[in-house]
């Protein structure tokens, strides 16, 4: 009892001596001692201890409020301090009114904060060694409580991490402080309400970090027993008390998936919404809850998307008619600023996906019109067309979200189509309400967008069944050779989930020309799938369609007839899945070349199956077969289109899957059609006419089938279609595709045949040394023909079938010679080593037959006939033969390549000049140091008028460029330029591809350091001193043909597009650096006088060059604001304060830059072209003004010590925009004089003419006041730019010089009179058009 009563004359000693100042140890012993006094059970002490205590309570108030302000020992005084002032509230009998105060109540709260508050590691151990350093210094001031101070608020055995958290003791303060809730009541202290609410609503944030010490949902569990107890209307009006617990957590409710924020939602949509059920007012704050959490949502993409899931979850918890009104509130939102638009574009499709129904009911056709589904989806689709690209992106990809999951429902589907403007039916045709949407978007200019759109194409594919418009198809095969991978990736989708769905002939044909193609990708991913696909929707549809046929043939009709239309549409029907419009577009010229790669990557990693080869011998025989059953002729059938093809490529992989008897049976009726051609070819049949080029070509295919497969022959019927095969080489009458065929099938018969390699070697040797011979006799028979018929004198022609039977024979003649010189070439490439010796001289005579020179005649007697002109096939067949012969023998093609390169250069026969340049780039990967002096000449041929040879030339040289045969140097580039802008559409397509794609990967440099030489070679310019060399004298006329010289607009047109194709190339710091470049070598070398401004091709150049430094296109990419980029950076992922910082850097290059050398340029330039009165100062004005509109705050730090100057600049500007708009404007008066001049009535009196006259004057004055109004406006337009907003100052307040002709007279209506005026006109430093 004694030491009860010590102990309270303590606490009240301590209380009474107020607190002990700044001496962190008098708290303690205090908090301590009150501890202990209120764990005795003595009510009698207790009682005493409250009527002592009441006389004294404002400085008992004061002093624990300072000890829960107590920030030592990291707030551990303080929640101590805290737990000990709430015991003593709920103490038996404790006077709570008395005891309890808003400001120790703020304390209480703010202690709570702290002690949760985040610590650092290293603070930690700095305030572990700061308490015990003030340990040692208060150890001599006596330690009756001491050991109570040690043990504060660390009874029971607590643990606690390193630092000093007490996990228990914040728990312990937090029921205490529920418990007091319970009685004391805060509507009289709105203040301590609210700081209530946003202390326990912070909890869940503070104590983040001491999540591995304390229990973290027993936590949420009592901040959520807190908040719910203070929902009760003892502690005020319960709504206000909503929206403040709604707004505290609303940080909670924005950030990341965590506990703390399915905290928040969880009391949100399950307490509140609970008690707003009948509560009215309580209903508006909940209503209002999401509308504000849109106003607080951030704008980064994924926090943005945590506040749409959150507030998803609110209006899920929602009633109906809530509902109702926040999707009205949505789609208002769509009209809004930027970040509401986004903001509604993804809520969007979450309510679509979420609220259920969005269509309204099945029986009401008004409540669908006007269901809430079908606003939300119209304010998609007009957010698809948003000025942000940003939102455009998300509103096509939330949009194509939407497609997809109501596609699944088959209502949804009907009204979906309705929506999008699709009649729902077959005869739509995929042509809706968004098919224009869809072709802007797909080739949207930015890239996130175009994305979006292509995904919106593939989810609107399975609703449309494939059947899309065939411009969006068109767009889709267009967007496989995007610059960027992923919309490579996104068209390849699109496209192929389209030929997956559609069978159509118009998306088969689209499907093939754009996706095989893309296996010659540089991105291996891609190849991938470009293979992946192909074997999905190519070959896997012929194998099925081949197993259906071996399961059973399709039952033919029984009243059939015999036309080939009815034939053909039979054929179709016995083959399912368009089986026959994908073997027929299989074989195109534009996609074979594909194909045939692809079923070589799947051959070599074993992907081909041998029932896709199965297939194809399947559809074949049934082709036959209903031929056969219509009783047709058999030599008038011809295979599906393209099987044959597809066959000879699989048949490499698959040698064991096709069978000998199925290729010997269908070789016999393919040559017995050949020798039937001639009698049987005008054909008596109805409506089946004889393909001759078909039976070749499937003979063709046929014997590269039998050339894979022959390791698999047997060997007698090996040897027997050898000797065939022999038999018709040596008649001379085959197509050249068949030579070739022919030629590799008996070779590897031969292989076949032979048990070792030797005897294969000698086989091979033998046969084509026979063939040599009797084809070199049969070309020196016809030469010799041709020379003694031109020697001989020419007879009467004859009349008749004798003449005609001779004019055939002779064609038969060329016809043979012609296929004999293929076949020595096709001979020499499976047989270089053959010996030619007999057969060179017979070529050197065609191909020297149409020379001139004397002495080559007089060498060759043989050469007076001119085969040049008398045989024009053979001589062009023999140039190619004897390229083939020099690819065998390199000293032969060191002779006759310079022959080759002449005949290339004069020859007037586009086939020939094909096949030149094909050989003339076989040479240069075999001879590239021979055949290195001779790219120029073969450049030539990227401006030959024949356009299939400019194409061409335009691959082949592209391909050695990419394989570094050729390098980009000399013209070889500057000549490239020309296909950016060629005639042909193809042409200029392949041109956009090499320069966007591969040389902007392989060559980065190559467009800024040729950039400046382009603009000179472009305008053929020669007045340059640096390019008036005697060599670019010697090669002007030679280089007119890659120049587009001319000042007229489709000139001017086609060079700026090419400029603008290679600056799109270029990196922001190579635009910085040729902008820099074109003001040193083009703007200064003609103000130095290097550049002759009088030439119209150095005119050219520079007003070129004022035109590039005009474009958007070297200005965009270094302008301040980069925000576009930052919007798809954001999308992307990426890092946009990196791209920031780099814009920064480059801003502030492009300012040192423009202040050191632009703008001094640009006067000086000016003046010169003044005095010379240059139509060019025009495009200079043009120019300087994008300039100051782009870069005005650099120009008034330039000029900021010279503002006379700059008033000069603007001055002549006004002149320039003056003269402008007077031009217009009397261009407009013309056109206006000369229509009424085209009217019938015309004046006839004198008084009539006079009332013309003064029309005519009055209107030049109107005119002229237009003019000079509108100049006025855009100097002051400009002026306040530059001055930074600032309005332009009247003349008469500006400084200017007293001139003597202005002292005399006074102001005129405030403004200067016309003498001055007159005077500063008269300035030398203007270089008006007065002094000239």
């Amino acid at each position: 009892m004694d030491e009860e009563e010590l102990l309270l004359a303590r606490i009240i000693a301590g209380i009474e001596g107020g607190g002990g100042g700044d001496d962190e140890s008098h708290y303690h012993e205090l908090v301590a001692d009150l501890k202990s006094l209120l764990d005795t059970d003595d009510d009698e002490i207790l009682d005493r201890f409250y009527v002592s205590l009441s006389s004294t309570a404002s400085s008992f108030l004061r002093c624990f409020s300072a000890a829960m302000d107590s920030p030592v020992e990291s707030g551990r005084l303080a929640i101590s301090a805290s737990e000990a002032y709430l015991s003593l509230l709920l103490s038996t009998n404790c006077p709570v009114f008395t005891f309890f105060s808003p400001v120790a109540f703020l304390s209480l709260l703010g202690s709570i904060r702290r002690y949760l508050k985040p610590r650092r590691r290293e603070d930690s151990g700095g305030a572990a060694v700061a308490s015990s350093q003030g340990n040692k210094k208060k150890r001599g001031r006596g330690g009756g409580s001491r050991k109570n101070a040690k043990n504060l608020g660390r009874e029971d055995g607590d643990e606690t991490e390193e630092g000093g958290f007490d996990a228990k003791l914040v728990f312990r303060v937090l029921e205490r402080l529920g418990s007091v809730l319970g009685f004391v009541h805060l509507d009289r202290f709105p203040d301590s309400l609210k700081s209530l609410v946003q202390t326990v609503s912070e909890i869940p944030l503070l104590a983040l970090e001491h999540s591995g010490v304390l229990s973290y949902d027993k936590l949420m569990e009592t901040c959520g027993r807190i908040l719910g107890g203070v929902l009760s209307s003892d502690h005020g009006d319960v709504s206000l008390t909503a929206a403040e617990i709604s707004k505290s957590l609303t940080p909670l409710l924005l950030m990341g998936k965590h506990q703390a924020r399915s905290f928040a939602l969880g009391f949100v949509s399950r307490k509140i919404m609970g008690l707003a059920k009948d509560n009215s007012e309580l209903k508006k704050v909940v209503c209002n809850l999401p509308k504000f959490l849109v106003h607080k949502a951030p704008e980064k993409a994924e926090p943005r998307g945590f506040a749409v899931e959150a507030i998803l979850e609110i209006v899920k918890a929602m009633e109906v008619e809530d509902q109702s009104e926040f999707v009205e509130f949505v789609m208002k939102m769509g009209q809004g600023k930027s970040n509401l638009r986004i903001l509604a574009v993804d809520l969007i499709p979450l309510l679509m996906s979420s609220l259920g129904n969005p269509f309204g009911s099945i029986s009401s056709e008004d409540g669908v019109e006007d269901s809430w589904g079908l606003g939300c989806l119209n304010a998609l689709v007009q957010r698809c067309s948003d000025s942000s690209a940003l939102i455009r992106a998300r509103a096509l990809s939330n949009l194509a979200q939407v497609v997809g999951f109501l596609t699944g429902d088959e209502r949804s589907r009907s009204i979906l189509k309705q929506a999008l403007g699709f009649t729902g039916g077959e005869t739509s045709e995929g042509k809706g309400r968004i098919t224009d949407l869809l072709k802007k978007r797909c080739v949207d200019e930015k890239a996130a967008t175009r994305r979006a759109a292509l995904l919106l194409v593939t989810k609107l594919t399975s609703l449309l069944g494939g059947c899309f418009d065939v411009s969006i198809l068109k767009t889709m095969g267009t967007s496989c050779s995007d610059p960027l991978i992923s919309i490579r990736k996104a068209a390849i989708s699109a496209l192929s989930e389209a030929f997956r769905i559609c069978i159509d002939e118009v998306v088969t044909t689209e499907w093939l020309h754009s996706v095989p193609r893309m296996v010659m990708d540089n991105e291996t991913s891609i190849q991938e799938e470009c293979e992946n696909v192909f074997h999905e929707l190519v070959l896997e549809r012929i194998s099925r369609a081949g197993n259906s046929l071996s399961q059973g043939s399709a039952s033919l009709p029984d009243n059939w007839s015999s036309s080939s239309k009815d034939i053909d549409r039979d054929i179709e029907a016995l083959f399912p899945e368009g089986v026959l419009v994908l073997l027929r577009e299989l074989c195109n010229s534009e996609v074979s070349p594909w194909v045939k790669k692809i079923c070589v990557s799947l051959g070599k990693k074993k992907q081909l199956k041998p029932r896709v080869a199965l297939a194809l011998q399947s559809i074949i025989k049934e082709s036959e077969s209903l031929w056969l059953n219509r009783s047709m002729p058999i030599n008038k059938w011809t295979a599906p289109a393209g099987a044959w093809f597809l066959l000879s490529e699989v048949s490499v992989f698959l040698p064991k899957s096709v069978e000998w008897e199925f290729l010997h049976h269908h070789w016999q009726l393919l040559d017995k059609n050949d020798l039937q051609e001639g009698t049987d070819g005008q054909g008596d049949e109805e409506g089946v006419e004889c393909n001759s080029s078909t039976w070749a070509g499937d003979r063709v295919f046929l014997l590269q089938t039998i050339s894979n497969v022959s390791l698999q022959l047997p060997p007698d019927p090996a040897a027997d279609l050898a000797d065939n095969l022999l038999k018709k080489i040596e008649k001379f009458n085959l197509h050249s595709a068949e030579v070739d065929a022919h030629v590799k099938a008996l070779k590897t018969l031969c292989v076949k045949k032979a048990r070792i390699p030797e005897e294969s070697d000698m086989l091979v040797k033998k046969w084509v040394e026979q063939v040599l011979s009797k084809a070199s006799k049969v070309t020196e028979k016809y030469i010799e023909g041709i020379s003694s018929n031109n020697l001989s004198f020419a007879t009467p022609a004859m009349l008749g079938s004798r003449r005609s039977k001779k004019l055939d024979s002779v064609s038969k003649k060329l016809s043979k010679a012609i296929t004999a010189v293929y076949t020595i070439g096709s001979c020499v490439i499976i047989y270089p080593s053959a010996d030619t010796t007999k057969i060179v001289p017979l070529l050197h005579t065609v191909i020297t037959s149409g020379n001139s020179d004397s002495k080559l005649k007089n060498k060759l007697p043989q050469a007076n006939a001119c085969l040049k002109q008398k045989a024009p096939p053979l001589y062009s067949q023999s140039w190619l033969t004897m390229a083939k012969i020099c690819l065998a023998d390199g000293k032969l093609a060191k002779r006759y390549i310079p022959l080759f390169a002449q005949e290339l250069e004069k020859s007037d026969c586009a086939a020939l000049r094909n096949n030149l340049v094909v050989a003339m780039t076989d040479f240069c990967v075999h001879y590239t140091a021979m055949i290195e002096c001779y790219i120029p000449k073969i450049t030539k041929r990227l401006r030959d008028p024949c356009e299939v040879v400019r194409r061409q030339t335009f691959i082949l040289l592209s391909r050695l460029l990419q394989r570094d045969y050729v390098k980009w140097r000399g013209v070889l580039f500057l000549r490239f330029l020309l296909s950016l802008v060629d005639e042909s559409e193809k042409i200029r397509r392949l041109a956009d591809f090499l320069f966007g794609n591969i040389l902007k990967v392989k060559a980065p440099l190559l467009a800024y350091n040729s950039f400046v030489e382009a603009i000179y070679v472009l305008n053929d310019c020669h007045a340059h001193n640096g390019h008036n060399n005697s060599d670019a004298k010697q090669s002007r006329t030679k280089d007119q043909a890659f120049s587009i010289r001319g000042n007229d607009e489709r000139a001017r047109s086609k060079r700026m597009q090419i400029y603008v194709t290679l600056l799109k190339q270029m990196a922001p710091e190579h635009l910085l650096a040729t902008f820099a470049k074109l003001c040193a070598e083009v703007l200064a070398a003609a103000s130095d006088g290097m550049l002759n401004i009088e030439d119209v091709t150095g005119q050219s150049v520079l007003q070129d060059a004022f035109q590039i430094l005009a474009c958007k296109e070297i200005r965009l990419s270094v302008s301040r604001g980069s925000s576009s980029e930052t919007v798809e950076m954001e999308e992307e992922g990426g890092d946009s304060n990196g791209a920031a910082a780099k814009g920064r850097a480059i801003t502030q290059a492009v300012r040192k830059g423009l202040i050191q050398n632009t703008i001094p340029i640009f006067i000086e330039l000016k003046r010169l072209l003044e005095s010379k009165n240059s139509p060019l100062t025009g495009s200079l004005m043009d120019c300087l003004r994008v300039l100051l509109k782009d870069y005005k705050n650099e120009i008034e730090e330039m000029l900021v010590a010279d503002k006379q100057l700059q008033k000069e600049l603007v001055y002549d500007m006004q002149k320039h925009e003056a003269a402008k708009a007077r031009s217009m404007a009397n261009q407009g008066v013309g056109c206006g004089t000369s229509h009424r001049s085209r009217e019938p009535e015309q004046p006839t009196t004198e008084a009539e003419r006079e009332e013309n006259v003064r029309d005519s004057g009055l209107e030049s004055r109107v005119v002229s006041a237009a003019a000079d109004a509108m100049a006025a406006k855009a100097a002051r337009s400009v002026l306040r730019e530059v001055n930074g907003g600032a309005a332009t100052p009247p003349l008469s307040a500006m400084s200017v010089p007293k001139l003597r002709s202005s002292l005399g007279g006074g102001k005129q209506s405030g403004r200067p009179s016309a003498d001055v005026l007159e005077s500063l006109r008269r300035r030398p430093t203007f270089m008006s058009d007065d002094d000239n």
